[in-house]
């Protein structure tokens, strides 16, 4: 595979850079860079939300968590999807209503600018680390496909989406999220389709184990994903970037809906992947190879290199989405700016921080997700929808609003960096277990009282 797989890559990453210079005529100010002209319609906004939500932990991620766990893995995507339907119902039309650019401008429109930094900063450098976390899935595929580890063609293709991510922007990423999700798509079901149709095996007991709980998967690890994850795809920044390039709020409505039912779909399509593996791999034939990258050990040669490129496309659509939200973010939100040469040259310093970062080896995908998502959970989720939901309704109390989002994010931060501290300083394992949930608590609680008038409160805190 190796040849022909660095041919299609090189005429794949080609493209990109092409369709990356061609939109440079296209960018006329900060809008169009940033939020592809807030003009995107529900097929394009459909595509590129998807494209986004559809990355390394929910293919090579959820296949590896299936073939440890069990069925019950489908939870994480399951959840996924009910939090755009739920996202949909809720939030599209209100937020898209506000014309924010940005998750954080949206809590600067909904509280105040000490929010918009807060939440700003937050995301910005937990979204270093779900950068990162992509890039090491993306590693692990090319040194699968190659049958070694290659750095340079690695730091190679990841230089490649940091350039078209610099050159087009959100226009570019919109584009090249259609032809990424197609791509996905194709792969997977071929995938789906050889395993159950085709290469045999055992499916008597893939049928007789489907189960949404199990030893491994208990009512306290359903409870804490419903939130965990849920809540990412409610009110998460990427998620949220796909509402505000929407051309209006029926659109932004209309996506996440359709978005979140596709999702069910596909949750069930990769679990399946995953169950197959389960009953038909050992794990010392599995070795180190990851179950979705095993599974294209067992395809023909062609659907294999169909399957890569589908894992390969899941990785860079959500990258480079990650990466030019956040750099807008950075300039828009904490620099103050709206520089579309601000925003490349973000892009060009997180996206070298992230590679770093993912060079060293610190940590798996879905580790680094969800360190990330334990810390932007807690802190943001309840507090940001409660702010939304009360705007033009007397708004929130600030320093209380701050403070709810001050404190889920501390809870967040010690249950997930600081956990072997507070156990050998004697907290109880029960409470360490649940620190991400108890910080979303006390935010939720914090935040419901910080709702009532702000008149009497400074616009800037």
């Amino acid at each position: 595979m190796n040849y022909i797989f660095l041919s299609a890559l090189i005429l794949y990453l080609i493209v990109f850079l092409i369709i990356g210079i061609l939109d440079i005529k296209k960018i006329r100010s900060f809008t169009d860079f940033s939020v592809a002209g807030k003009s995107q319609s529900s097929y394009a906004v459909v595509m590129t939300l998807l494209a986004t939500v559809v990355g390394a932990s929910t293919t090579i991620g959820i296949t590896d968590t299936v073939y440890k766990i069990g069925f019950p893995g489908i939870w994480w995507l399951a959840f996924g999807a009910t939090g755009l339907i739920l996202q949909s119902i809720f939030l599209s039309e209100r937020v898209r209503k506000i014309n924010a650019d940005t998750l954080p401008d949206l809590a600067g429109r909904t509280v105040g600018k000490a929010a918009e930094f807060l939440i700003a900063l937050i995301i910005v450098v937990s979204w270093v680390g779900v950068i990162a976390g992509q890039l090491v899935a993306m590693n692990s595929l090319i040194t699968f496909a190659l049958g070694k580890s290659d750095r340079v063609i690695f730091v190679i293709v990841s230089l490649i989406i940091i350039a078209y991510t610099t050159i087009g922007g959100q226009m570019s990423v919109v584009r090249t999220d259609k032809l990424q999700l197609i791509i996905i798509l194709l792969g997977v079901s071929a995938c789906l389709v050889y395993l159950y149709c085709f290469a045999g095996g055992n499916t008597t007991d893939v049928v007789n184990n489907i189960e949404l709980l199990n030893e491994n998967y208990t009512p306290a690890n359903l409870f804490t994903q419903f939130f965990v994850i849920g809540g990412v795809y409610f009110i998460g920044p990427d998620i949220m970037s796909r509402n505000f390039i929407s051309k209006d709020e029926i659109t932004a409505k209309k996506s996440a809906r359709i978005s979140g039912a596709v999702l069910l779909v596909f949750s069930l399509m990769i679990t399946l992947v995953g169950m197959w593996i389960r009953f038909n791999v050992t794990s010392e034939e599995l070795g180190a190879s990851g179950a979705l990258m095993y599974a294209v050990s067992l395809l023909p040669k062609s659907l294999g290199v169909l399957l890569v490129f589908g894992l390969l496309s899941a990785i860079l659509s959500s990258t480079d989405t990650c990466l030019i939200n956040a750099s807008t973010i950075f300039v828009k939100d904490i620099l103050k700016k709206e520089s579309v040469s601000l925003v490349r040259i973000a892009v060009l310093v997180i996206g070298g921080l992230s590679l770093l970062l993912a060079v060293l080896g610190r940590g798996d995908i879905m580790s680094l997700l969800t360190g990330a998502y334990s810390i932007y959970t807690p802190g943001v989720i309840f507090p940001l929808t409660i702010a939304i939901l009360s705007h033009g309704k007397g708004g929130v109390k600030k320093a209380v609003w701050i403070a709810s989002v001050i404190t889920g994010g501390v809870f967040g931060l010690a249950g997930t960096y600081f956990s072997d501290f507070l156990t050998s300083i004697g907290v109880p394992d029960i409470l360490m277990n649940y620190l991400t949930l108890i910080g979303m608590g006390a935010s939720l609680i914090l935040s419901l009282l910080s709702v009532g008038s702000n008149k009497n409160t400074k616009k800037d805190m």
